[in-house]
């Protein structure tokens, strides 16, 4: 460990790729593919070319054991000299808010001086595995030392094992899906359809208008044929998100559909973070400061939601910064479903949970809605899983610099009853 007094930790920047729904523009890309362009487009905005940076951290929610140095490999292809050491993380869909913590921490230490943080996920590019009898019958023949231990194994082959198994984002602890176990949540919460429809239309009104008026122009760099998240819907009303059926439960109270749901998402995105001593000398304006972050978790098996963990780690965070939700101009909470959304609001708002949960004698209280997502959120903009923080701090750093002063709050919730978040700060 290296022992000084901490710095502050500069947000110089951000970039990232569109983020395009499974399936579509980024059908042929691979997470090395856009991990590495983003990375490069960032190399480029800051002229970093052929400079050794302190570290590189970044990572990916759904890969294939081919990358198993995914960041690594990426750096080498982004402009940046071969000396900058990288790493892997992974924390869910708080994968690169999680990485931006810890690059932030080391320039805090004085580890280093200056580093990216990043995330990449891709549906499209899904590793297809066989059963794991194929893999024995492979590995049984492999190990064989004679002609007949290497062919007896294959005498066991049959159909059955060439049918690939997919992977699939379903709790290993339950069996249910996010958006399954969220409807639950959505149920215990009493969250209604319609509250549901709104903030999803919000969100995409919001993400239209922040395109509109140039606000993304230097935060996104065209890839793949995309230059903007081509599942924000300019036209979308509450009417329409209305006639939208169900989709993870079928029953008659059920409230969650496609349109109140992110979709699956292929998408990057980085961030630079420097000591401020690093950006001056380099000729960076600072946009903001990250000043904290903290992680929780819930038995989301026994006693809680899934996605509600936030719910605590937001709760804990604010004890430590000795702040209230009045002290904040700008929030920004991770949309991974409206109604996880609103049922994290509503528990804030509940003087028992806040109480008996959250340890508190009164209510975190109520946010103001004008300050909620103000440039779209992820219901519009979608969600790459490992990519979504670092768009989030990218955004909310440029967001406070344009005010010249202000505190933002972020909060995202991830799989594995898991919530993660972080204060900046201008």
């Amino acid at each position: 460990m290296y022992y000084q007094t901490p710095r502050k930790v500069a947000i110089i920047g951000g970039l990232r790729i569109p983020f395009c729904r499974a399936h579509t523009n980024y059908a042929q890309q691979s997470n090395l593919d856009m991990l590495s362009a983003v990375l490069k487009g960032l190399v480029d905005k800051y002229s970093l070319q052929n400079v050794a940076l302190g570290d590189v951290s970044a990572g990916a929610v759904i890969k294939h054991s081919r990358d198993w140095n995914l960041v690594r490999e990426a750096v080498l292809s982004s402009g940046l000299a071969p000396e900058t050491p990288a790493y892997d993380l992974q924390r869910a869909c708080g994968t690169s808010l999680e990485a931006a913590i810890q690059i932030g921490n080391k320039i805090a230490m004085g580890q280093i001086d200056a580093g990216i943080a990043a995330g990449t996920d891709s549906i499209s590019d899904t590793p297809i595995v066989y059963p794991d009898e194929y893999r024995e019958i492979l590995l049984s023949s492999f190990r064989g030392r004679s002609l007949k231990q290497k062919v007896s194994p294959w005498l066991k082959l049959r159909p059955k094992h060439f049918k690939p198994v997919l992977p699939d984002v379903n709790e290993p602890r339950t069996g249910m899906s996010m958006g399954q176990s969220t409807e639950i949540t959505a149920k215990d919460w009493g969250i209604t359809r319609a509250a549901q429809d709104e903030l999803a239309y919000e969100s995409h009104r919001r993400a239209a208008a922040a395109y509109d008026d140039g606000f993304y122009d230097d935060l996104l760099m065209p890839f793949s044929g995309a230059t903007e998240d081509n599942n924000m819907r300019r036209d979308t009303t509450i009417e329409k998100l209305s006639t939208l059926k169900p989709v993870f439960d079928r029953g008659p109270d059920a409230t969650m559909t496609a349109g109140n749901s992110t979709p699956l998402t292929d998408g990057a995105s980085s961030i630079l973070l420097a000591s401020e001593d690093w950006a001056r000398d380099h000729g960076f304006p600072i946009q903001a400061y990250l000043r904290y972050g903290k992680v929780a978790a819930v038995d989301f098996i026994k006693t809680e939601g899934l996605l509600m963990a936030p719910a605590y780690a937001v709760s804990n965070m604010l004890k430590d910064a000795g702040l209230a939700f009045h002290d904040f101009d700008l929030f920004e909470i991770h949309e991974a479903f409206a109604a996880q959304t609103l049922a994290t609001m509503k528990a804030w708002e509940s003087p028992e949970y806040c109480h008996d949960q959250l340890g508190r004698s009164q209510p975190l209280g109520p946010i103001d809605r004008s300050k909620l997502n103000v440039r779209g959120g992820s219901l519009a903009i979608g969600h790459p899983f490992a990519a979504t923080g670092a768009r989030i701090l990218a955004s909310l750093a440029k967001m406070l610099d344009q005010r010249g002063s202000g505190r933002g709050l972020i909060s995202i919730c991830t799989a594995g009853g898991m919530g993660i978040s972080a204060i900046v700060e201008k």
